[in-house]
């Protein structure tokens, strides 16, 4: 049986910040959402082979070839001029990898291993592969100790969650915005989906972390912090909630000229949320 593929950004073999303890990290190419605060603004779009990459790729390690973009990963130099000439947001250096492919990567790293995490851009998105990926994991004996996680935007349908939450062990969503008018500016998309999927996988006891993007003049208003703590008691349990803080760095556009959120606003909404007796508040781990 051929396995679906998937097209991949990019893949960290060990990250500590993108779930428990020491994961590798698929990057899934291709977003559903559009937002100005994206520090992988990069992963939004899928290569319609356009060419204004090649230009400016000065290793050459961007080609044509029948019509097709074609990269080398061996000349490249990361240098990332070609995603700053892409001009819809999209990656010619994404790498379609089948799920063997991913399989025999985790091999190799097994021993520095305690999961694997998809993130994006929205995995979602290739759940196709992300549900044979971690269908294959569980019933490898090598890997089946891994946990599997999923970080996404929850844009997903309720039939998409049932396919995907019994091969799933955790669930990391970002709620963007509550209110609605806020939340389609901000990503041109309702938020309808995203707070039925936060309800949906804590029932299923798969929502690992609910996390929120503290946007300056945006999303750290008193009105919306006061719904992040209705929303989060209206859940119910235990939760943990991450504050992650915007920082200009890795965005575009507008974006990149916008101003940091204040260390000291994070810190007090991180109260405000404590005192609501909200459980488990994790604070950014990095202050850039």
């Amino acid at each position: 049986m051929n396995l679906p593929q998937a097209r991949i950004s990019k893949i960290l073999p060990w990250s500590c910040v993108d779930g428990p303890g020491n994961r590798m990290v698929l990057f899934l190419q291709g977003c559903n959402f559009a937002c100005a605060a994206c520090h992988n603004p990069h992963t939004i779009g899928q290569c319609n082979d356009c060419g204004d990459c090649i230009a400016a790729c000065a290793p050459a390690a961007l080609t044509m070839v029948s019509g097709r973009i074609a990269f080398d990963p061996a000349l490249c130099t990361q240098c990332d001029a070609c995603l700053v000439a892409c001009p819809i947001s999209a990656s010619p250096m994404a790498v379609t990898y089948t799920v063997a492919d991913i399989l025999l990567l985790l091999h190799r790293h097994r021993a520095f291993l305690s999961g694997v995490t998809v993130s994006g851009g929205e995995p979602t998105l290739q759940s196709g592969f992300v549900r044979d990926l971690f269908t294959a994991i569980h019933a490898e004996p090598a890997l089946a100790d891994l946990t599997c996680f999923i970080d996404s935007n929850g844009h997903l349908g309720t039939q998409g969650w049932r396919d995907l939450l019994p091969v799933t062990d955790g669930v990391m969503m970002d709620i963007k915005a509550f209110d609605p008018t806020l939340h389609t500016a901000m990503t041109g998309r309702s938020n309808a989906r995203s707070l039925t999927s936060a309800k949906l996988t804590h029932a299923a006891g798969k929502l690992h972390e609910l996390r929120f993007l503290l946007v300056p003049g945006q999303t750290d208003s008193d009105a919306e912090i006061s719904h992040l703590i209705r929303f989060c008691h209206d859940l119910g349990g235990p939760l943990r909630i991450r504050l992650n803080a915007f920082h200009p760095q890795g965005t575009a556009g507008a974006a990149a000229l916008a101003p940091s959120m204040p260390h000291e606003r994070v810190e007090a909404v991180a109260e405000q949320l404590r005192a609501a007796g909200l459980g488990t508040v994790i604070l950014p781990t990095v202050w850039l």
